[in-house]
């Protein structure tokens, strides 16, 4: 019997990882069944099944690809002296990540947002899953915090703010992005990259402090 290479044992688990992701965007995770998958990937129950046992392990599979590629980058990212400013990064690594996955599509319209929210809905019922999102949430926060040192310690960034804080930022601003684009249609990562380098382009004229009641009044700052 001929030996099968590698090439082909990833392209078919790339295959089957692709056909999974485009019916848990279709229909969400619980309504799929593993028919469902293996006739969007036209391959037989044997074929799947030797390299995943069912829904779980699919699933995990994607989100855990997708938080190592995102990881990946920003660990690279932090490497640099200095790192890539902030709006430049998040739009690299966001468009990347959208690239790899833009063969899948649904409508006309790029799945992988879809997939992102039927994900995100599967959390609090799967502690499978949960685990595995933490786990590589976690690793993109600490390569992210590493980021926000680099920035510190070259003086593009006031040193006070607590890394995490920072990271925690950026990562939610990806994560509602990506939300906008499953609600309302896709957009092209420079909408974020802009967004992001017009509010990093803020004139420090203008400082917020919050008062007794919790309310925020914007002050005009004064040289003298």
């Amino acid at each position: 019997m001929a030996r099968v290479s590698q090439a082909h044992l990833d392209a078919r688990r790339r295959q089957i990882l692709d056909a999974a992701a485009l019916c848990f965007a279709r229909n969400g995770f619980h309504a799929t069944s593993m028919q469902d998958v293996l006739k969007e990937a036209d391959l037989s129950a044997g074929a799947v099944y030797r390299y995943f046992s069912g829904k779980e392990e699919l699933i995990a599979a994607i989100v855990g690809e997708v938080l190592g590629e995102v990881r990946g980058a920003f660990e690279e990212a932090s490497r640099q002296s200095p790192p890539p400013p902030p709006d430049s990064l998040v739009a690299a690594v966001l468009g990347r990540v959208l690239a790899l996955r833009a063969n899948l599509v649904l409508d006309g319209v790029p799945a992988f947002p879809r997939l992102v929210v039927q994900v995100w809905s599967e959390i609090p019922r799967n502690d499978e899953l949960a685990a595995v999102l933490r786990e590589g949430y976690g690793g993109v926060r600490a390569a992210w915090a590493r980021i926000v040192e680099a920035y510190q310690e070259t003086g593009a960034m006031r040193p006070d703010i607590e890394p995490d804080h920072v990271a925690r930022t950026m990562i939610a601003s990806v994560l509602g992005f990506i939300a906008q684009q499953s609600l309302f249609g896709p957009a092209p990562v420079d909408v974020l990259r802009d967004g992001l380098r017009a509010l990093m382009s803020m004139s420090p004229g203008q400082v917020d402090t919050a008062t007794a009641d919790g309310t925020v009044n914007l002050m005009e700052t004064r040289s003298n």
